[in-house]
C-alpha cells in the first residue's frame, strides 16, 4: 500500500514538474521577452526621453508597479480565480457570466458584446506579438554582427515559418522542447541584469513609486503618453489568463513568482543601471548588456525565446477559437486534439496558415521592429480592460462580493487599464489601426455568425412537426416501411420537434427505421461534462428515441465516442456501430421575403456556412455510415 501511494506521488510530482516546464515553456515566452524592446521604446519610441537620472528611475518605477499591479495582482491572484472549471480567456468568462443569466435577464446581451469584443481584439495582438518578438530578436544582429543587417528579415521570416510548421506536433510538445530553453532565458535575464546593478545600485531606488509618480507629474501630457512604451513590459499578461485551461493556475503562478517576475525585473533594472553610467546604451540596452564575446550567443537565445514568445499568442488563439465554435460564435473547424491526458491541448489548421500569412505580411510591411512596436499595445490594453470588467461582474453576480475594499481595488485595475489604453490610442495613426481592424473585422465575423445561427435555429422551429404530431400520424401507418437496423438523425433542436432529415427521408423514402434516434448535441456553459452526464435517453414511442449528448466547450465533441460509452440502458437501445447509419442536413442558405439581416451580412452568413466544416467531420462521425440530405433554409 505505501508503495502504491509513493509511486502514485511521484506521477504526481511529475506530471506537476512537467506542468511547470510546459508553462515557462508556452505562457511566458511573449511578457518574458519584453524587455528586448520596451526600455528602448520608452526612451527612443514615438515621444523620446532626454536619458538621464530622474527619467530612467521614473520609467522603471513605471515599469516595476506596472508588471506586479497587472501581472502580480490583478492576473494571478484575481482574474485567474474568475475560471471557468479551470479554462480561462474571455469566452470562459462569457460562459460563467451566461450561468447568472436566470437572475439577471439583461446581463447576457452586454455580457456576450463584451466577451466578443476582448475575444477579437485578442486575435489582432496574435498576429503583431509574433512579428514584433521575433523580429526584434533577429535585429540584434545589428550589433553582433553589423554585416549580417541585411539578412535580418530572411531569418525573421525563416524562424516563423518553421515555428508555425511545428505547431501540428501539439502544445505538449511544443511546450517540452521550449521550457528548457525559457529556463535559461529567465536565468540569464537575471545574471545580465545583476551584473550591471552592481555598477549602478542606485537604480533599485526606482522601486519607491514615488518616481513614477514625479515623472508623471513633471512630463505632462508627454509623460502620460509614455504609458504607450511603458505598456509593452506587460504585454503578455493576458496570455496567462487565456493558456490557463492547458496547465492549470498553479503552475503558472509558481512559475510567475518563483522565476519569471525575479528575472525581468532584475533585468529592467540591469537596463536602467546600464544607461545611468552610458547614455549612448540606449542604441539597444539589452543587447549591450552582455560582455562583447557573448553577443552571438544571446542573439541566438533571444530569437529561441521570441519564438516562444510567439506561442504562448498562439495556443491562446486556438484555446479562445476552439471555445468561440463550441459556444457558438465561430462555424465549425476541424480541430485536432494533440494530447490523450491533458484535453486543452489543440491544433487548428487553418488558423494556425492564416495566422501565418498575417504575421509574416507584418513583417514585410513594418520591416523593423520600432515601427511595429508603433502598433502594438493597443490591442491588447483594450483586451485587459474588458477583462477587468468582466471579472468585476463575475464579482458581483457569481462571487457575491461585498466589500467596498474589493472594488475599489478592481476599480483600480480599471483606470490603470483604461490609462495604458487612451495612451495607445496615439498609434492608430502609426500602424495600430491594423489590431483595430482585424478586431472589427472579427467581432462582425463572430457576431454575424451567432444571429444567423439563431435565426436558422428559430426557421428550422416554425417549419417542423411536434414529435407528439408525427407519433400520431405517421408511426404505424401501413404506408411506411420500418427496416432493420438504427438511424441515427441529428437535430440542433433542444424541443420535441421532428429533425428535416427525417421528414425528407420519410418523404423521399417512405422507411422509418426500426430504431429510430433523434440525437441533439448540446454544449454546456462548462469546459467538460462528466462522462456520467454526458447521455440523457427518452423512449419517445415504438423504436423511436429522443438523446441528448452533451459536451463542454473545451470537450471533444465525438459522438460515436460517446454513445459506445453508454450503457444500453442509458440509451434505451442496444448500440451497434456496424448497423446504423447517421443522416444529417445539408443546409444551404437563402435571402426569405423578410431577411433578419442586413444584406452584407446575410452573404457574409451564407458565406461561412459553405465554408464550416462538414457535422460529419466535426462529430467524428464515420464517413461510410452518413446519409447526407439537402435542405434549403430562408433567413
Amino acid at each position: 500500500m505505501t508503495e502504491q501511494m509513493t509511486k502514485a506521488e511521484g506521477c504526481e510530482k511529475s506530471s506537476f514538474g512537467a506542468l511547470l516546464i510546459g508553462a515557462l515553456g508556452i505562457v511566458y515566452g511573449d511578457i518574458g521577452t519584453s524587455p528586448l524592446y520596451t526600455l528602448h521604446e520608452c526612451f527612443a519610441g514615438a515621444y523620446p526621453l532626454e536619458v538621464d537620472r530622474a527619467n530612467i528611475l521614473g520609467i522603471l518605477s513605471l515599469i516595476f508597479w506596472s508588471i506586479n499591479l497587472i501581472v502580480s495582482v490583478k492576473y494571478v491572484i484575481v482574474t485567474m480565480r474568475a475560471n471557468n472549471r479551470g479554462e480561462g480567456g474571455s469566452l470562459a468568462l462569457l460562459a460563467m457570466l451566461h450561468q447568472a443569466a436566470e437572475r439577471h435577464p439583461w446581463l447576457p446581451p452586454i455580457v456576450s458584446t463584451l466577451g466578443i469584443a476582448a475575444a477579437s481584439l485578442f486575435y489582432g495582438d496574435s498576429t503583431i506579438t509574433p512579428a514584433v518578438s521575433v523580429l526584434s530578436a533577429i535585429e540584434g544582429l545589428q550589433v553582433a554582427a553589423p554585416a549580417l543587417e541585411d539578412y535580418i528579415l530572411p531569418i525573421t521570416i525563416a524562424i516563423l515559418v518553421v515555428l508555425f510548421a511545428i505547431q501540428r506536433k501539439g502544445t505538449a510538445m511544443v511546450g517540452s522542447m521550449f521550457g528548457p530553453v525559457m529556463i535559461v532565458w529567465f536565468i540569464v535575464l537575471a545574471v545580465l541584469g545583476l551584473k550591471n546593478i552592481a555598477k549602478a545600485p542606485l537604480v533599485l531606488a526606482a522601486i519607491s513609486p514615488h518616481y513614477a509618480a514625479l515623472f508623471l507629474y513633471n512630463h505632462g501630457l508627454t509623460g502620460f503618453l509614455s504609458l504607450g512604451a511603458v505598456v509593452l513590459a506587460v504585454t503578455g499578461g493576458e496570455a496567462l489568463y487565456a493558456d490557463m485551461g492547458h496547465f492549470g493556475r498553479t503552475p503558472i503562478a509558481i512559475a510567475w513568482y518563483f522565476l519569471v517576475l525575479p528575472a525581468l525585473v532584475l533585468n529592467y533594472f540591469g537596463q536602467g543601471a546600464l544607461l545611468l553610467s552610458d547614455a549612448k546604451a540606449l542604441e539597444n540596452p539589452f543587447f549591450l548588456l552582455a560582455p562583447s564575446w557573448a553577443l552571438v550567443p544571446l542573439v541566438i537565445l533571444a530569437g529561441l525565446a521570441t519564438v516562444i514568445a510567439s506561442q504562448a499568442v498562439i495556443s491562446g488563439a486556438f484555446s479562445i477559437t476552439a471555445q468561440a465554435m463550441q459556444l457558438g460564435y465561430l462555424p465549425r473547424m476541424r480541430i485536432l486534439h494533440t494530447s490523450a491526458k491533458e484535453k486543452g491541448q489543440i491544433y487548428i489548421p487553418f488558423l494556425n496558415s492564416l495566422l501565418a500569412v498575417f504575421v509574416i505580411a507584418l513583417v514585410l510591411g513594418f520591416r523593423t521592429s520600432t515601427n511595429l512596436a508603433g502598433a502594438y499595445g493597443i490591442a491588447v490594453t483594450g483586451t485587459m480592460g474588458i477583462t477587468t470588467v468582466m471579472v468585476g461582474m463575475v464579482a458581483a453576480y457569481i462571487w457575491g462580493w461585498k466589500s467596498r475594499m474589493a472594488y475599489g481595488l478592481l476599480g483600480l485595475f480599471l483606470i490603470v487599464d483604461l490609462s495604458f489604453f487612451a495612451a495607445n490610442t496615439t498609434k492608430i495613426v502609426n500602424g495600430g489601426w491594423f489590431p483595430l481592424a482585424m478586431g472589427v473585422i472579427i467581432f462582425i465575423l463572430l457576431m454575424t455568425w451567432k444571429r444567423g445561427r439563431s435565426l436558422v435555429f428559430a426557421r428550422r422551429e416554425d417549419g417542423t412537426m411536434p414529435i407528439e404530431d408525427f407519433v400520431t400520424s405517421v408511426v404505424g401507418s401501413p404506408n411506411i416501411s420500418r427496416p432493420k437496423g438504427t438511424a441515427i438523425f441529428l437535430t440542433s433542436s433542444v424541443r420535441d420537434f421532428i429533425p428535416p432529415a427525417l421528414m425528407h427521408n420519410l418523404k423521399h423514402n417512405q422507411v422509418l427505421h426500426q430504431i429510430t434516434v433523434l440525437l441533439t448535441i448540446i454544449v454546456e456553459d462548462i469546459p467538460h461534462v462528466a462522462p456520467a452526464e454526458r447521455i440523457t435517453s427518452a423512449h419517445v414511442s415504438d423504436g423511436i428515441f429522443r438523446v441528448m449528448v452533451r459536451f463542454g466547450f473545451m470537450d471533444e465533441t465525438n459522438v460515436p465516442r460517446a454513445l459506445a460509452n453508454a450503457s444500453e440502458h442509458q440509451l434505451g437501445f442496444f448500440y451497434e456501430p456496424m448497423r446504423l447509419s447517421y443522416f444529417l442536413s445539408r443546409e444551404t442558405i437563402i435571402t426569405g421575403d423578410h431577411p433578419g439581416m442586413d444584406p452584407v451580412r446575410h452573404a457574409l452568413f451564407a458565406w461561412m456556412s459553405r465554408s464550416a466544416s462538414s457535422a460529419m467531420e466535426f462529430f467524428a462521425l464515420p464517413v461510410n455510415r452518413v446519409v447526407e440530405l439537402g435542405d434549403q433554409i430562408e433567413i
